[in-house]
């Protein structure tokens, strides 16, 4: 199932927030505080990014190799 709409809104919302933290943090902070900062958007990009795949593997059909190309193709038994 894809993120709902308000779930969606709110990471992307916390991405902005975290973005106007790493612009103070670096000027004022120690270098590990802007890096902590980075991983967070990072992660959130990755969450919202990676639940399309998901989605898009879950409601694969059997033997449909969609934008995949021959990746879940079965091999050819002998």
């Amino acid at each position: 199932m894809a993120l709902s709409e308000q779930v969606e809104i709110s990471l992307r919302d916390a991405q902005e927030n975290l973005r106007n933290a790493l612009a103070f943090a670096a000027r004022n902070e120690k270098p590990f505080v802007s890096k902590h900062i980075a991983d967070m958007l990072a992660n959130i990009e990755n969450l919202v990014d990676a639940i399309d795949i998901v989605e898009k593997l879950e409601n694969r059909r059997d033997g449909d190799s969609g934008l995949f190309g021959t990746y879940f193709d079965k091999p050819e038994e002998d």
